[in-house]
């Protein structure tokens, strides 16, 4: 497994994007199916989307969540239905791994809306050091480990929208999978092996 790609190798990777079903939970009576169906997962894909601060020192709170499995996302608007006890329950329990990037920010933020304790949340950013790998993005982690790139392009857009595009479920749903099948595609890879591959590239990290 490499270490590093370039943006220009990058921008030559196919694009890809999450092909499943997008459910977006914003009513109450929407949740008990997406809870009941997430208690029975071992493995999600975890992340969080805010309004974008363009201001220093400008943090807004979290207007979506979402969790996926390889083939069900579950967009949940947290604006619009704050953070519900069976989700809560989810984001506490040890039994159920929630994979993602940069997840430390997005614990601290969801802690404010209703303090919990974290359990079983695991750091790709930390889980990819062992394998020699030296770019962090999810971008180029999706690359190096899946061969794909996806897009970042709804990244800033208004996440506190009445209603959010289909641009934007579909990122949404992309950042969450991802990180669940990189996790997936981790696991099934011998760290020995990852390490032994010569590396192909050394560049700096980008967006």
């Amino acid at each position: 497994m490499r270490k590093s790609i370039s943006n220009e190798e990058l921008a030559g990777l196919p694009l890809s994007a999450f092909e499943g079903t997008i459910h977006v939970i914003e009513q109450p009576e929407d949740l008990d199916r997406a809870i009941n169906y997430l208690n029975n997962q071992t493995i999600i894909g975890f992340d969080t989307e805010s309004r974008p601060a363009f201001k220093k020192g400008q943090i807004f709170p979290v207007s979506l969540l979402q969790l996926s499995t390889n083939d069900q996302a579950f967009l949940f608007r947290i604006n619009k239905i704050g953070l519900p006890a069976g989700l809560v329950k989810i984001l506490a329990s040890p039994k159920i791994l929630k994979i993602g990037v940069a997840i430390r920010d997005d614990i601290k933020i969801l802690q404010k809306i209703v303090h919990f304790k974290p359990s079983g949340f695991i750091e790709l950013q930390d889980l990819v050091k062992d394998y020699g790998i030296e770019n962090f993005s999810l971008k180029k982690l999706s690359a190096i480990v899946l061969g794909f790139r996806i897009s970042k392009s709804q990244r800033l857009t208004n996440w506190d929208a009445d209603e959010l595009t289909e641009q934007q479920l579909i990122y949404g749903a992309t950042d969450a999978w991802v990180s669940g099948e990189i996790y997936k595609e981790l696991l099934i890879t011998p760290i020995e092996t990852a390490l032994c591959e010569p590396e192909t590239a050394e560049n700096e990290e980008g967006n």
